[in-house]
Order: C-alpha cells, then sequence, then structure tokens
C-alpha cells in the first residue's frame, strides 16, 4: 500500500473550473481551446466583411463589445465601398456569447456564425445569412498562435471566417444592395484593455481564384513587462491548404507599415509570404476604436476598404501561388494617427469617425 502522506488528490473538480475560469478570463485558451467563446475581458471585438468582385462592392460590419465599471456596451459601425458609406454608433447595451461566437446590441446588431444583423436607422441596415462556410482549420492554436495560451495580453486575434457565401440585403444610404452570392469573412479580437497603442491589419478576397483568402494582423503586443511587435499572416491557398506564419522563432512576419503602404515578409524553414499593400489616404474611411472602461469611442483606424493587395507564396522558394486584389481591405490603427486625420479632414475634435474625402 502507498504512504497515505505521499498520496496526491486531484485537484477538485470545482477549483478546476474556477482556476480555468480564471485563466480564460485574462483573455488567453488553452491548445486546442475554443476562441471563438466570449473571454469577459474588457473588449471582445467581431467583424464582418463582405466582397463582391462582380460589382467592386464592399462591405463591413462590427461590434465591440466593452466592459465598463457599470455593465456592458457596444462600439458599433457600418461600412461600404463604394460611395464612402459609414454609420457608427456607442449602444448603451451589449452581450457577447459565452458558449459560441455570437455579439448582440440590443435590436441594434446580432452576429453569429450563420446570420448578420444590423439596424443603425432607416438608411443603414443589413440583413444576411452565411452558409458554405470555410472555417479555421481546427487546430492547436487560432490565429494569435502560442500567444493565445498567454494570460493578460493586450490584445488576441482569431480569423474563423475564411470564406463562404452571403444571402440577403443591405441598405446603405439611398441604396439596397443584393448580397446573394457575396463572399464571407469573419474575424474576432479581444483583449484586457481594448487595442493597443499601434497596430495593422489587412484581410483580402476577390483574387482570380474564388477560394483565396489572406489576412494579417500585427501590433504592439504587451503583458506586464512583457513587450513585443508581432505580426501574423494567413493565407488560404486556391487548393483549400491554410498557412499561418508568425511564430516570432519559426515564423516570424517583418512589417513596414504607413498609411498608404503595406510591405509584409514571412519565413518559415518551408514557406515565405510576401505582401504589398497600397492604398490612397483621402479613400479611406477613419473608424472608431472603444475605450471600454470610459463608455465612448474615440477615432482609432484608418482603413482602406478598397486597397491593392498583392500576394507571394513560395514553397522552398518555388512559387506556388501569386494573386492580386483590388478588394482589399488595409488598416493601420492608432489613436493619435487617427485624430489628427480627422481634423486634417476638417472635423472637430469631439468627432470619432470619418468617411472618406474621396467618394469612389
Amino acid at each position: 500500500m502507498p504512504d497515505p502522506d505521499l498520496a496526491v488528490s486531484p485537484l477538485p473538480a470545482r477549483a478546476a473550473r474556477r482556476l480555468l475560469a480564471r485563466y480564460r478570463g485574462s483573455g488567453a485558451d488553452l491548445p486546442w481551446g475554443d476562441p471563438l467563446r466570449a473571454h469577459g475581458v474588457a473588449m471582445e471585438g467581431y467583424f464582418w466583411r463582405f466582397t463582391d468582385p462582380r460589382t467592386g462592392r464592399v462591405l463591413i460590419a462590427l461590434n465591440g463589445v466593452n466592459r465598463a465599471a457599470d455593465g456592458h456596451w457596444a462600439t458599433l459601425g457600418l461600412a461600404a465601398h463604394p460611395g464612402g458609406f459609414l454609420r457608427t454608433r456607442v449602444h448603451p447595451d451589449a452581450a457577447a456569447q459565452p458558449d459560441g461566437l455570437g455579439a448582440r446590441a440590443g435590436e441594434a446588431f446580432h452576429g453569429t456564425v450563420d446570420a448578420l444583423q444590423v439596424d443603425l436607422g432607416p438608411d443603414a441596415r443589413v440583413d444576411a445569412r452565411l452558409v458554405d462556410a470555410v472555417s479555421w482549420p481546427r487546430r492547436s492554436f487560432g490565429g494569435s498562435s502560442v500567444f493565445q495560451a498567454v494570460p493578460a495580453l493586450n490584445q488576441y486575434w482569431h480569423p474563423w471566417l475564411l470564406g463562404g457565401r452571403v444571402h440577403g440585403t443591405a441598405v446603405l444610404g439611398e441604396q439596397t444592395w443584393d448580397l446573394d452570392g457575396w463572399t464571407a469573412y469573419g474575424e474576432k479580437n479581444w483583449g484586457r484593455g481594448g487595442f493597443p497603442d499601434s497596430w495593422w491589419w489587412g484581410q483580402a478576397q476577390g483574387f482570380a481564384e474564388d477560394g483565396v483568402c489572406v489576412a494579417f494582423a500585427g501590433g504592439e503586443v504587451s503583458a506586464g513587462p512583457l513587450r513585443t511587435t508581432v505580426t501574423a499572416v494567413v493565407v488560404r491557398l486556391p487548393d483549400g491548404r491554410v498557412l499561418r506564419l508568425g511564430d516570432p522563432v519559426v515564423s516570424p512576419v517583418r512589417a513596414a507599415v504607413s498609411d498608404e503602404h503595406w510591405s509584409l515578409r514571412g519565413r518559415s524553414a518551408r514557406w515565405s509570404v510576401d505582401i504589398d499593400g497600397r492604398g490612397d489616404l483621402g479613400r479611406a474611411h477613419v473608424l472608431p476604436v472603444p475605450l471600454p472602461a470610459e463608455r465612448r469611442n474615440v477615432p482609432g483606424a484608418i482603413e482602406h476598404l478598397a486597397g491593392r493587395m498583392r500576394v507571394v507564396v513560395r514553397h522552398r522558394g518555388r512559387t506556388v501561388w501569386a494573386g492580386e486584389s483590388l478588394l482589399a481591405a488595409l488598416e493601420h490603427g492608432g489613436i493619435a494617427r487617427a485624430r489628427a486625420e480627422v481634423l486634417r479632414r476638417g472635423g472637430s475634435p469631439g468627432d470619432t469617425d470619418a468617411a472618406p474625402e474621396v467618394r469612389d
């Protein structure tokens, strides 16, 4: 018989659940965890992007579920190209789904894995269903890779929908758009304090090959004394394979970014991905980001809805795919930078967003 004094009792299930809840409450997920479920951090952001290469149209919708001392509120947004449509709003109530992907803000916004309803007024509405979803492959980590398991980072990122078809309509000002057959993309980002001080992001479909999807996200990542700059790149190739580069040791990505140019170079032992993005600053939207504890938005992101993105993917030095999209999202984030752009366009210090100067 073993010595009873040396026997180790298993951790009670209730205590283990509390420990896991505290871990997820920091924003982290264990390997093979589900990053789509709400974590309970200061900000859980949900983002949909619909693209139609036939007409050159793009539509985005966003919901940032934010936590303040007196409850949750939402940063809502709807924007489109061409035409420069933009509508944003602060909503006093919001909820993020704890058992799967979902975000709601009263009757103004409800998004799930297979549907999106937005009502920001009679001239700013979306009613869409998503079918034939191309989901993130089941892997040990999501878009943030190993950083997904690090507690209390200021930002995490996960592109959960890399393709699919849209059915529905959108009312944008005086126009009503038929969304049937458009291509869908969806992602989630979350963190303990909202957005980092500086970041860059991009996403594109609308390449010659229908199933291709490219996305990247980078910025200043911090947790306590840990501070570093990280960029992740995800590419879904025409044959369905999904590449992810951005682990700082085994597949680092170097990024050089401005308000009109994005240059990314990612390398691993076998793969390389080169991305070159360009956009005219006057054609970009300025979008809001939340200050969760203060229940208010501020200008935070300069985002091109229809920029140019050129991508080259190589395997062991041989080009396996190259393509270009003229409907790429390209974003350069930073509160000071975005506020200066609002003012440059003639806005006031209290403005939280700005439509493009050039309305294509």
